[in-house]
């Protein structure tokens, strides 16, 4: 949930200093506690061993929150922690964050962040040009697949547990759902 004071801006230098984890986006400061739930934990995990097992044999790497992106250097108003990360440029990767636009993020739903995942950071994924954004549903075991399209997100697909995600950006990568939403 966003803790503001009324019509202020926030810098990423503004908040670096507060305990905890913390996002903020277009300037609006969000805590990321409380810490997500076990099934949340258990899907990130089978995630990044599926996409760590693939992109590590392509040179592009997998990050895992709490990582911070700041998807544009001038953008001081702006980082978050994707649940899941992949950057295949390496220029983009620095010793303790991410600074420019990663090519799949991956965000896993809570009841406490759903909201800000489908709106605000679909829209700054979207505007940022991430090419591909996964919303992992844990409640209803879906995956609803994005591609970056002329500028704007289409969903391409939702994936069930009896269903194999077939990624529009990398043709070649596969995933069993039974292994990812098994509940």
């Amino acid at each position: 949930m966003a803790q503001t004071e009324t019509n202020r801006r926030y810098t990423i230098a503004d908040i670096s200093g507060r305990d905890g984890r913390w996002e903020l986006i277009d300037g609006i400061p969000y805590n990321m506690t409380p810490a997500p739930s076990t099934a949340h934990q258990k899907i990130v995990g089978e995630l990044f061993f599926a996409l760590r097992s693939h992109f590590g044999k392509s040179g592009c790497s997998v990050f895992v929150a709490p990582f911070d992106v700041q998807l544009e250097e001038s953008d001081q108003h702006t980082i978050v922690q994707p649940d899941l990360s992949v950057f295949c440029k390496e220029q983009t990767i620095h010793s303790n964050q991410a600074i420019g636009v990663a090519d799949l993020i991956v965000e896993v739903l809570s009841p406490s962040t759903a909201l800000k995942d489908r709106n605000e950071k679909f829209t700054l994924y979207e505007r940022s040009g991430v090419k591909e954004y996964w919303l992992v549903d844990p409640l209803n075991h879906t995956i609803e697949l994005y591609g970056l399209s002329d500028g704007r997100y289409s969903r391409r697909q939702v994936f069930g547990v009896d269903d194999t995600l077939n990624s529009f950006v990398f043709p070649e990568l596969s995933i069993e759902m039974k292994n990812i939403l098994r509940g």
